[in-house]
């Protein structure tokens, strides 16, 4: 692995870390969402409890299955957790400091550019990926 590699893949960390920090992660697209609307939770309140959900090793089975399929690098994991890890301090940091009405919409603005990314501008055709899987889904 380069170096330009390991500093893309420190920028994508530290990226995930800021909106993990700032809106939560793993099911956050989901969780936050419905702690919020249908119990009441505050947005930070939701995005706290989404973030801490994620603390405990709740998808060590769904690892393992990827890992035995060759699915995971850990390699290339152990990088963006330096930068998730840092990003996800400062995200947090920044978020706290937004008022909570900011803090939703860039939480909203963000599942909308993510569905539309989805919707209408997935390439499925891309190869020029450095991850070794890309080979393998481009021959399939």
């Amino acid at each position: 692995m380069d170096g330009n590699t390991i500093l893309i893949l420190l920028a994508i960390g530290l990226f995930t870390g800021v909106l993990g920090g700032m809106v939560g992660v793993g099911g956050g697209i989901i969780l936050v969402p419905a702690l919020v609307y249908l119990l009441g939770f505050s947005q930070l309140d939701a995005q706290g409890t989404s973030l801490a959900l994620i603390m405990f090793p709740v998808g060590i089975l769904g690892v393992m299955q990827y890992y035995k399929q060759g699915h995971i690098d850990f390699n290339i994991v152990w990088i963006l957790a330096i930068g998730f890890v840092a990003g996800s301090f400062l995200g947090s940091k920044l978020s706290l400091q937004l008022p909570q009405g900011i803090v939703r919409k860039v939480f909203a603005c963000l599942l909308i550019i993510i569905a539309m990314k989805m919707l209408f501008f997935d390439n499925q055709k891309k190869s020029n990926s450095t991850h070794p899987s890309a080979s393998k889904e481009n021959q399939s």
